[in-house]
């Protein structure tokens, strides 16, 4: 399916999904927290431990690492080169985050369930980025091991 087709708040087809994870190496996650009950900490934390490189982005200068990873406080801010710019904020902050991930050169915009923009999408895709958006990494990566059990008294 071309990519100017894809639905960008349901409609991934299991294989567009897979190729993005299987590519991916270093993820700058922007909205990454040091709390430990927040969302996006378990994020980072299963991606981490998945192997997967991550960089935290919170522009809170009192965050200096996360899970003893350095935070950086902005996508400018870091020196190596993204994969994925993994968004852990409201769906209205995405557009600016897209012109960031184009900017620093990302192969990926990936809006965390709840963040998705049809104007980040096409920006983004149109600057050559695959998009992903409403949907979690961590549940993806694990979707194809999942197997529901429908036969199973209630």
């Amino acid at each position: 399916m071309p990519e100017a087709d894809i639905d960008h708040i349901y409609d991934y087809a299991p294989g567009y999904i897979a190729d993005i994870l299987k590519s991916v190496r270093t993820i700058a996650m922007v909205g990454a927290s040091a709390d430990k009950t927040k969302f996006s900490y378990g994020v980072l934390r299963v991606l981490h431990e998945t192997g997967y490189d991550m960089i935290p982005v919170n522009p809170n200068p009192n965050v200096a690492e996360i899970r003893g990873i350095p935070v950086y406080h902005s996508l400018a801010e870091i020196d190596r080169p993204v994969d994925m710019v993994e968004v852990f904020r409201p769906k209205e902050e995405l557009f600016g985050i897209a012109e960031q991930a184009v900017a620093i050169g990302a192969k990926v915009l990936w809006g965390q369930i709840g963040v998705y923009d049809d104007a980040a999408a096409k920006l983004a895709t149109d600057a050559g980025l695959k998009v992903v958006m409403n949907r979690c990494p961590k549940i993806e990566l694990f979707r194809p091991f999942w197997k529901p059990r429908l036969d199973l008294q209630i």
